[in-house]
């Protein structure tokens, strides 16, 4: 598959049923990235180890205890097989290609219509590292420099720019004004990222709200 170019995406799966074949460290590992999302997860496995058994106990997933059957799939958005049976991952990948529905077999990239990417999250803010499913092991080094490098104020200064984008909706009239203000601030003069991360969160929304400023006069001077 290293040479199939990957569409990029981040789905939305609030509320959506996300089906996960296989009980096992590596089908917990997938649970729980569905639940950080808002997954609806169902667990189908006759046997499950104990982190996945508590999180059925406490109503964070279900959990059907016994083989996989096809029709687990029906009302499903995404499966991801996750088992040591090779026969089994492949009744998976086949009956889902079927339904046209995503679906991942972890670590055999030939049966998988879509790959997780290693995921580096802070807050808002996710970078997703993907080596198209070359080396997961390499896709993980460099997640560990990612967040070294970028971390919790990245993820604070696009807090604080959430909290004016109403503002910049409701007041800017065009998408270029609007690109502009943000940009004044994230590549502005001081560096917002360096202010945060000398915890000066104050001086970042004096900049913020120096940026609103600037931008209501221009406002004000084209309608003169």
């Amino acid at each position: 598959m290293l040479d199939t170019p990957f569409y990029m995406a981040c789905l939305k799966l609030s509320g959506r049923r996300c089906l996960v074949v296989g009980g096992g460290e590596v089908g917990l590992e997938k649970v729980e990235g569905l639940l950080v999302c808002g997954a609806d997860v169902v667990l189908v496995a006759p046997e499950a180890v104990e982190p996945l058994q508590e999180l059925a106990r406490e109503g964070s997933i279900r959990w059907e205890r016994r083989e996989y059957r096809p029709e687990d799939l029906e009302g499903s958005f995404l499966a991801i097989a996750a088992t040591d049976d090779t026969d089994v991952n492949i009744r998976v990948y086949e009956d889902a290609e079927r339904r046209a529905m995503l679906v991942n077999v972890v670590d055999v990239p030939p049966l998988c219509n879509f790959i997780l990417p290693a995921i580096f999250r802070s807050g808002p803010l996710a970078i997703a590292i993907s080596t198209a499913g070359a080396s997961p092991a390499l896709a993980k080094r460099i997640r560990s420099q990612i967040a070294e490098e970028y971390g919790e104020p990245y993820a604070r200064l696009a807090e604080l720019l959430n909290e004016v984008r109403g503002w910049a909706k409701g007041t800017l009239p065009t998408y270029q004004d609007r690109k502009d203000f943000f940009e004044s601030i994230v590549n502005g003069d001081p560096d917002p990222v360096e202010l945060l991360r000398q915890g000066r969160e104050q001086d970042v929304r004096d900049l913020i709200a120096a940026a609103q400023r600037s931008a209501g006069e221009q406002l004000a001077a084209a309608d003169v």
